[in-house]
C-alpha cells in the first residue's frame, strides 16, 4: 500500500514593502517605507509572522508622521 504523505500548506512569503525612495530621518527610519534599519536588514530572513509584525510598526509609524506632518503627504 503507498504511503500517504501530509501535504504541507506553506504560505507565500511576504513582498517587502520597500517603495525605492530611501531616506533616513533623525531616528533611523526610512521616510519611503517607515521601517528602521533594523527591521530593513532583518526583513530576508524574517518569518511572515515577524514581517507582519514589522509591517505593523511600519503603518503605526506612518500613521503618526501623518498627523504630525500633514503637509507633506499627498492625498492618495
Amino acid at each position: 500500500m503507498p504511503r500517504i504523505m501530509p501535504r504541507i500548506m506553506t504560505e507565500a512569503p511576504l513582498a517587502s514593502p520597500c517603495v525605492r525612495n530611501c531616506c533616513l530621518d533623525d531616528q533611523d527610519i526610512c521616510l519611503g517605507c517607515q521601517r528602521s534599519v533594523e527591521e530593513i536588514i532583518a526583513w530576508g530572513p524574517a518569518s511572515n509572522a515577524e514581517r507582519r509584525a514589522i509591517l505593523e510598526r511600519a503603518a503605526a509609524r506612518a500613521q503618526a508622521r501623518r498627523q504630525r506632518y500633514p503637509s507633506t503627504f499627498r492625498d492618495t
